[in-house]
């Protein structure tokens, strides 16, 4: 049976942390190690993780809580704390604030991954991904479509897939640990590399084509979003040079000029999502597209 560690990372996250605790209680797959790495909190997050701690306990519902409360040198420092513990076969980062779909989203994903035949297990799980307020009302999707297929150059793109939908394979995620130079940007950098590794590996991918997780709008890089885009910047140069960069980098300001002056239009998410996965035309995606952006 499939393993999945889930990893989040906390700090003074009192506010936020409790939605994302009980969206991992309330999961119906039993083979769930959830490892929380808290920057020694100074507020309450701490007692409402030992609270979850009780609540999983009683719960009966066989997963592992593994907690850990120490200083570090930033969230992706936290994280390559948590990949360090992580021993399930899949591993995805879900920070405070940040949720599963519904309860059945691990029981779908382990699934997916024993459904696979061949040599090797799929390098990375991914779904879709729907952003949230500070109270957890959901605000829609992103404007950035989740391809089809996924590979390390997908993300030439932009960010089209969250960390919180992409389930790496931990045994490939272990030998690509955050590269710590990036403060705000370097999950980006690290899909881009496990993918890379997948490739190499002659690894596939499995694209759930459903939504998988839920995010919290006001995350780290939205805070800190130009210093995110610098160094997105220099990510991209580092593993598509700077030429495709640049040309890349004119396409997101007339994207989001875009953006700016078009109204979204109301569309139906569970549509959207059945939709997709029965293999529409390419006029009708394209369509569907312009309505997100």
């Amino acid at each position: 049976m499939t393993h999945i560690s889930i990893i989040t990372v906390c700090y003074n996250a009192a506010d936020t942390i409790e939605r994302t605790l009980q969206s991992v209680l309330q999961q119906t797959l039993t083979t769930v190690q959830h490892i929380i790495v808290d920057g020694a909190s100074t507020d309450n997050t701490l007692q409402l993780v030992r609270q979850y701690e009780q609540q999983t306990e009683q719960a009966h519902n066989g997963h592992d809580i593994v907690v850990v409360s120490q200083p570090d040198k930033g969230i992706y420092d936290a994280m390559n704390k948590g990949l360090a513990m992580a021993q399930g076969d899949y591993v995805c980062f879900l920070n405070a604030g940040d949720t599963l779909h519904d309860c059945g989203t691990l029981q779908r994903i382990a699934a997916a991954a024993e459904e696979q035949t061949g040599h090797q297990q799929p390098a990375v799980i991914y779904g879709d991904t729907l952003i949230t307020d500070d109270n957890g009302a959901i605000i829609g999707k992103r404007h950035l479509q989740t391809p089809q297929s996924l590979d390390s150059r997908s993300f030439k793109q932009g960010m089209t897939v969250c960390h919180q939908a992409f389930y790496a394979r931990t045994d490939i995620a272990k030998d690509t640990p955050y590269d710590l130079q990036y403060r705000f940007s370097a999950d980006v950098d690290w899909c881009i590399r496990i993918l890379q590794k997948a490739e190499k590996m002659q690894a596939h991918n499995i694209n759930m084509l459903q939504v998988v997780a839920h995010y919290l709008e006001q995350g780290t890089t939205t805070r800190n979003h130009k210093a995110s885009l610098k160094e997105r910047f220099r990510i991209m140069c580092k593993h598509y040079g700077l030429t495709t960069t640049v040309l890349q980098h004119a396409k997101f300001v007339l994207r989001a000029i875009k953006r700016k002056y078009n109204k979204p239009k109301q569309y139906s998410i569970n549509d959207d999502i059945i939709q997709r996965s029965k293999g529409i035309s390419k006029k009708t995606v394209n369509h569907t597209a312009r309505i997100y952006k």
